[in-house]
């Protein structure tokens, strides 16, 4: 897309046309050039974020020159870490001619809108995971990412680890035959009630704190603390287990074997352990996928247990498990048959891999950085996390439902059998 082609797509089609400028869109020429970031949302993900970008400051030629948050308390810390200038509304930061990409760091509700604003003001982007609170919105960001020509990189970091494409290229080879099942998870054991941070007692809407402006498009509700500070456990803000922990273990699968969108999705679980907690989501949680031809993709939680299974994917030839290193693959057995008339072939080796990459919010940043100066590909695009919000919030729908899902291709959407 030529700059006229820009110019008019903008001042036609974004709300925020007015807040983009040539400066802002022009492309970044050659890896010594400075990157210059804005950051919205200054909570607790923020955070990790912001203290990561600080450490690259001056090895990846970068600076956090604009943070944002509605919220005075977390604003002003923010400035002070990262000494960058302080704004209580997010389209101030995309207003600033200078900012090349912007880190979306807010619940998932404000996902969608901010990241087509910053789009609109030619920003590149860095939005934490899931990319949408909806299928609907996750194919909006899509087609407006191909659009623009802009990169946005989605906050499954787990994609920085590159052994997930290495197993993909043996599953690529036949190495595990026939894939038909792949098993992973993403527990955790709470003592006391499960995702109930901590509640700030300064917080204070009216005084310092714009509580009208947090809910932005979610539901208008009167201020209740625990959705502001612990809003992963509502619907409003949140898919729960899915969007928040699987979201990060199905977009591995999904890569290693080459998935796109199931054919099948249903989902099951409830609030079995914390049954006197507020919290609208389930305890446990488990979504099992069958995608076209196979496999079936199962995904398990508890927050009351943390005990692991193993994350395997499944081949009729072998059997290839992650590990805290990298992976292994492990031939299967010969079968009956085989042992009854044995072939005379030797059983084939275990394949061990050790990774080089890792799941590491620096790793992931410096690809979004790779991709903007030099056209990297990004390990996380907005396809791939489209993909990852289909099955995940098909999983929330089959559950609030209690209904089994198929998705319809031709329409881009989730209906019930």
């Amino acid at each position: 897309m030529n700059r006229r082609r820009f110019i008019t797509h903008v001042a036609v089609g974004a709300s925020t046309a007015s807040l983009w400028t040539a400066k802002s869109y022009a492309a970044v020429q050659g890896a010594n050039n400075k990157l210059r970031i804005g950051v919205i949302g200054c909570g607790g993900m923020a955070n990790e974020h912001m203290n990561a970008l600080m450490k690259m400051k001056e090895s990846d030629n970068i600076d956090i020159i604009a943070v944002c948050d509605i919220y005075k308390k977390r604003l002003d810390a923010a400035a002070a870490k990262t000494g960058g200038k302080p704004y209580t509304k997010y389209q101030d930061v995309l207003s600033q001619k200078d900012i090349d990409y912007v880190l979306i760091a807010t619940p998932e509700h404000w996902h969608h809108q901010m990241a087509l604003d910053a789009l609109a003001a030619g920003k590149h982007v860095y939005v934490e995971k899931p990319m949408t609170h909806s299928i609907e919105q996750a194919k909006e960001v899509v087609d407006r990412v191909k659009k623009s020509g802009l990169k946005l990189q989605v906050g499954v970091q787990g994609m920085s680890d590159e052994s997930y494409e290495v197993a993909n290229q043996h599953i690529k080879q036949g190495t595990l035959g026939k894939v038909v099942m792949a098993q992973i998870d993403y527990s955790r054991n709470y003592s006391g009630d499960f995702w109930a941070g901590p509640i700030d007692e300064d917080a204070k809407p009216g005084v310092n704190l714009d509580w009208d402006a947090w809910l932005g498009p979610a539901p208008k509700r009167p201020w209740d603390p625990r959705r502001y500070f612990q809003w992963r456990r509502y619907w409003d803000y949140s898919g729960g287990i899915a969007t928040d922990l699987f979201i990060h273990r199905v977009t591995r699968i999904l890569k290693a074997v080459a998935l796109t969108f199931p054919e099948y999705v249903v989902a099951t679980g409830g609030k079995f352990n914390y049954v006197n907690s507020v919290a609208e989501i389930p305890d446990t949680f488990n979504i099992l996928s069958d995608y076209p031809g196979g496999p079936t993709v199962v995904l398990i939680s508890s927050m009351a247990n943390d005990t692991p299974i193993d994350h395997v994917i499944r081949g009729n030839k072998a059997t290839l498990e992650f590990t805290r290193t990298g992976f292994v693959i492990t031939p299967q057995e010969a079968s009956r048959e085989d042992r009854i008339n044995p072939s005379g072939a030797a059983k084939p080796e275990a394949i061990k891999y050790e990774k080089k990459g890792a799941e590491d919010v620096t790793l992931h940043h410096r690809n979004l950085q790779a991709a903007i100066r030099k056209g990297d590909a990004l390990k996380c695009d907005a396809e791939l996390a489209y993909q990852g919000v289909v099955v995940t919030m098909m999983g929330v729908q089959s559950f609030r439902t209690r209904k089994y899902l198929k998705w319809d291709a031709a329409g881009q959407k989730a209906v019930a059998v």
